[in-house]
């Protein structure tokens, strides 16, 4: 997601106490009508009011959610607003220099444009508040791209969002590109009711909101039946009347504190969340082993894990509805729960105990280290300056640091000690009992590495009732990933399991199974009751032909018709075009196929897997001419991408052009000197052309790195160029890394025979 979506909530608010109401019979819900604001992107839709009016009856709720930080989430740049430095302020990084200015009320950036040449942009609004505020410029076409150089509000100081080197003008990552385009990719959930309004024939937006920023009806839903209602005069204070409303739920704060993909538009309060979005599952790029937070992945993932969501805690247990802040200071908060009486709340669970005590945190009263949130929700900082604390109340693992990685909060904040002192503090605490506590941690550890000894303790997850659902549909998702695992059973048993999320990582992980085995393992899911379900449940089986499916064909049509309904609702984003291309094409679709890689590729030209995709796809079908030149014409605009030289490589292998074959091969290693694929494909290749010397020769230098592929290689030209003393070399090493294999065996034997025979 753009750094823009990172960014804590902000915008601005007037509170108006005395509006006065339409007059009765005006609408209050004619759809594009624009208000008498500045920003020319408000528009009241269809059902939805002014903001302004909700305040003009709801005053203390106005005046505490204007100072929340979701008020602040967006605003037109003013004198109010803006909390940069504009006063001619230059800032340089990485050859890339920035000025911003201030003129006549207008506030301006000098930088790199998606040209590469130096021009000067009018900044349109703010986004976010605190710690860091980003400004969106408006660059044509409708298109507000997010500045990646942002103010550090604590620190009074710009800074660099990016990592590594700045990317090039007009690609992807650079500010003027996709990945920081706000239409696409922060919309959602800095304005209240906002609408991208892609136009797909000119890859052009018309985005409108009803507010700026985040307002009253970004979390209680349309509000002009609720207008209607009190202008009508059925308000009574002796009957409650219907409010017109739908009740507020987590699902309202889940549509973004998640990380999820955006099946449908329209989301409101009240609606299943997983009827309109898909949540990322536990995979290893977003979570650490133990399922505490790596990549910016929010809340929802995180919480989802906890007891305390499978117990009913919700977020407005903990912050205030309307300003966000917490409901009381330090352990006070947890202490409403985690007291000495259980709460009457919870009939399945008791939280009772005395934890704020230096019996429980041994550590003195009062002091960092006796705070419930530091050890339980640890920290982590995104965006170079925002630290997010981790919801799924995690107990500190320290012995488990060392050996997978995962963080824990003891040599967090003991800057300077070891895990094992962590650990061996904890024996003297707790004796060494609670090293054996159950975690999750060696389970996906050992599936991201593709251990097979980690392959029953997924299963066991997967049938854990005690667990949560996402860390169970997770479990079986990454059990499906292990190579060589018969997994169809398991899928089959998850996709029946009440759980969504449990019934989505079934839905995800059949994909991993051979084509013919996916229909009967999750063929119900096709008419499952949640939409994340149906859809990924159509996108592994795009495969499946259609006289398969028998009585269930009309489920599969339904669920490919909201697969086609996610794909029109991300119509401005290439990936999910590239990725319907692919479904298209298992349909064998191939010229609708064809037209979304094409698609894809239009809107981000610069970003290398469209191409990919659809030189893959001329590939497929027969189409090597127009392959070669797909590849050939991406390296033109990203010649440093080993993957594409790889791609085009192999096109021009099949084009039977080996010398310049060879030239591509040598790149791709060039640049990418880790692959071994590229390695071994480039020896194989000299060896065609009858250049087997010169491959042993860059064997003979890769070999160190003791990979049994590029070893294998190496032994095989050995024995092809009569070289045995070298080839039984090659034999033994092969022998240490694959102990088991008899032939390597039985071949040192022959080796040493023919050797001494001489």
């Amino acid at each position: 997601m753009a750094a823009s979506v990172r960014s804590a909530a902000v915008g601005r608010i007037a509170v108006l106490l005395f509006l006065l109401l339409a007059p009765a019979g005006r609408s209050l819900a004619t759809d594009d009508i624009s208000t008498s604001g500045a920003d020319p992107q408000i528009s009241i839709h269809e059902g939805f009011v002014d903001e302004r009016t909700c305040a003009s009856c709801h005053a203390d709720q106005a005046a505490a959610f204007s100072k929340s930080h979701h008020a602040k989430a967006m605003a037109l740049a003013d004198d109010e607003t803006v909390r940069g430095d504009f006063k001619n302020t230059r800032f340089d990084h990485d050859g890339v220099v920035t000025t911003f200015t201030r003129r006549d009320g207008r506030f301006f950036v000098d930088t790199e444009g998606a040209d590469g040449g130096q021009a000067e942009f009018e900044v349109k609004y703010t986004f976010a508040y605190e710690p860091l505020q980003q400004y969106l410029v408006d660059i044509g076409g409708g298109r507000l791209q997010a500045l990646d150089i942002a103010w550090d509000t604590a620190r009074r100081q710009w800074f660099w969002l990016g990592n590594g080197t700045v990317a090039k003008p007009g690609s992807t990552y650079h500010w003027t590109g996709p990945f920081y385009r706000w239409n696409r990719t922060c919309i959602d959930c800095h304005s209240t009711d906002p609408q991208a309004r892609f136009q797909p024939q000119t890859n052009e937006y018309k985005s409108t909101y009803v507010a700026t920023s985040i307002g009253c009806q970004s979390c209680h839903g349309p509000g002009a039946k609720h207008v209607a209602s009190a202008q009508s005069g059925s308000v009574s204070s002796s009957v409650k009347p219907d409010t017109g409303l739908p009740k507020v739920d987590a699902g309202i704060c889940f549509a973004c504190h998640a990380r999820r993909t955006k099946l449908l538009d329209g989301y409101q309060p009240g609606k299943p969340f997983l009827d309109y979005f898909s949540p990322a599952l536990l995979r290893q790029d977003l979570y650490f082993p133990d399922g505490q937070i790596l990549d910016e992945v929010f809340e929802y993932g995180s919480f989802q894990q906890s007891k305390m969501a499978r117990a009913g805690v919700t977020c407005l247990d903990c912050h205030r509805p309307h300003d966000a802040g917490l409901k009381a200071e330090g352990n006070a908060l947890c202490t409403q729960c985690h007291a000495e009486t259980k709460p009457e709340r919870f009939v399945n669970q008791d939280p009772s105990g005395l934890f704020d005590t230096p019996a429980h945190t041994h550590h003195q009263a009062g002091s960092t280290g006796a705070q419930c949130a530091n050890c339980h929700m640890p920290e982590r900082t995104y965006m170079k300056v925002d630290p997010r604390r981790d919801h799924s109340f995690v107990i500190p693992r320290p012995e488990r640091s060392a050996t997978l990685g995962t963080p824990n909060a003891c040599t967090t904040c003991h800057v300077g000690r070891t895990d094992d002192w962590a650990a061996e503090t904890m024996d003297g605490w707790y004796g060494t009992q609670w090293r054996k506590r159950p975690s999750i941690a060696h389970a996906f550890a050992g599936a991201a590495n593709g251990d097979q000894a980690a392959v029953e303790a997924l299963r066991a997850l997967v049938s854990d009732q005690s667990q949560a659902g996402i860390v169970r549909g997770s479990a079986i998702a990454a059990l499906s990933g292990i190579s060589g695992v018969d997994v169809a059973t398991d899928i089959r048993t998850a996709a029946t399991d009440a759980d969504p999320l449990i019934r989505l990582g079934a839905a995800e992980a059949a994909g991993n199974i051979a084509p013919e085995q996916r229909l009967e393992a999750i063929g119900p899911l096709l008419g499952d009751a949640t939409r994340a379900v149906r859809v990924a449940a159509a996108n592994a089986l795009a495969s499946t032909p259609p006289h398969l499916f028998g009585n269930q064909q009309g489920n599969f049509e339904a669920a490919v018709a909201d697969l086609r309904a996610y794909v029109e609702t991300n119509a401005d984003v290439a990936e999910t075009q590239s990725n319907y291309g692919v479904f298209l094409f298992a349909r064998q679709r191939t010229a609708e196929a064809e037209a979304a890689f094409r698609r894809a590729i239009s809107l981000d030209p610069t970003l290398e897997a469209m191409s990919i995709n659809l030189a893959e796809f001329y590939r497929a079908t027969g189409r090597n001419d127009q392959s070669e030149q797909t590849y050939a014409e991406a390296i033109g605009m990203a010649p440093e991408r080993a993957d594409l030289r790889y791609g085009h490589a192999l096109s021009l292998v099949r084009k039977q052009a080996l010398t310049e074959a060879i030239t591509e091969l040598q790149e791709a290693v060039r640049l990418d000197p880790q692959n071994s694929r590229y390695k071994t494909t480039f020896a194989v290749a000299l060896d065609s052309a009858g250049r087997t010397e010169e491959a042993l020769d860059k064997l003979d230098g890769w070999a160190a790195g003791g990979d049994a592929d590029i070893i294998g290689l190496a032994l095989q030209y050995n024995l092809k160029l009569r070289h045995l003393p070298e080839a039984l070399e090659y034999a033994e090493d092969l022998a240490r890394l694959r102990p088991q294999d008899q032939q390597i065996s039985g071949l040192i034997g022959q080796l040493k025979q023919a050797i001494n025979g001489k």
